[in-house]
């Protein structure tokens, strides 16, 4: 079996930036294991494997180790790949995963992707988790993961998470933001739970991170920037029960996948 394989970075103009994500084009669906050792294999983030039904795709992701249930920055870089090389001629393109119907659409000079906003309630401050920080956050909630929050972006900046100590917490990862300098927010994202010590740039958790900011600085669109070693930017719309992402995608390469 020989399968195309595409690699882009997201949330960015520019290759080397960003998140890296493949995806990979399929006529029908492979099976599970396949899929998973595909993305140890390619050893990213997250690998999206896509395939067409009717006028819509069926999308998963996968990172190293596990297969998730939503990720942000993969999803734009399938809808990149469907509007810009694979079908050209449409200006929006739907996935459906198990959970979700998302879609992705051109904007001016942007992909604009729907996403369902994330639910966060108050939560106590685990030990583990201002230990593995090396610093107490103003506020925590607890969604799909923790968001911490604190009073500037220099916290986040400097941060030095013992990723051993988030490993052992109970969500997929843990959200640190604060207000940002040139941005209206900022953030960085750390998985080890799922194989991924730290995100570069992570779509899903603006799920989370858009409403919050949107309530707290009274904005409906806002400017985000994750403060990993890559880097990356996005434009965040809070539309109540969704968000939207706003944001670039690059090609890095095309290939195939030998599967034997």
């Amino acid at each position: 079996m020989k399968l195309p394989i595409y690699q882009l970075d997201v949330f960015t103009n520019n290759i080397f930036e960003g998140n890296p994500a493949a995806v990979v084009v399929m006529d029908e669906c492979v099976d599970q294991q396949l899929m998973q050792n595909i993305a140890m294999e390619n050893n990213l983030s997250e690998t999206a494997f896509i395939h067409k039904e009717n006028d819509y795709y069926k999308i998963r992701w996968f990172t190293p180790t596990v297969e998730v249930d939503l990720c942000g920055h993969a999803t734009l870089a399938s809808g990149h790949l469907v509007l810009y090389i694979l079908e050209p001629a449409l200006n929006e393109v739907t996935f459906h995963s198990t959970q979700h119907e998302l879609t992705v659409r051109k904007e001016e000079d942007y992909l604009a992707m729907k996403l369902p906003a994330g639910n966060y309630e108050k939560a106590h401050m685990p030990a583990e988790l201002t230990q593995a920080l090396h610093k107490e956050p103003a506020e925590l909630y607890k969604g799909q993961d923790y968001m911490a929050v604190f009073e500037s972006q220099k916290d986040i900046t400097e941060m030095e998470p013992d990723f051993t100590l988030l490993k052992k917490l109970d969500t997929r990862g843990v959200i640190v933001t604060a207000p940002g300098v040139q941005a209206d927010f900022v953030s960085r994202f750390f998985a080890p739970s799922i194989g991924v010590n730290e995100d570069p740039v992570t779509g899903s958790a603006h799920t989370l991170l858009t409403p919050y900011w949107s309530k707290k600085l009274g904005k409906k669109e806002l400017w985000a920037e994750q403060l990993s070693a890559r880097g990356g930017r996005m434009r965040c719309r809070d539309l109540d029960e969704n968000i939207e992402l706003l944001g670039n995608a690059r090609n890095y390469l095309k290939g195939h996948i030998f599967t034997k």
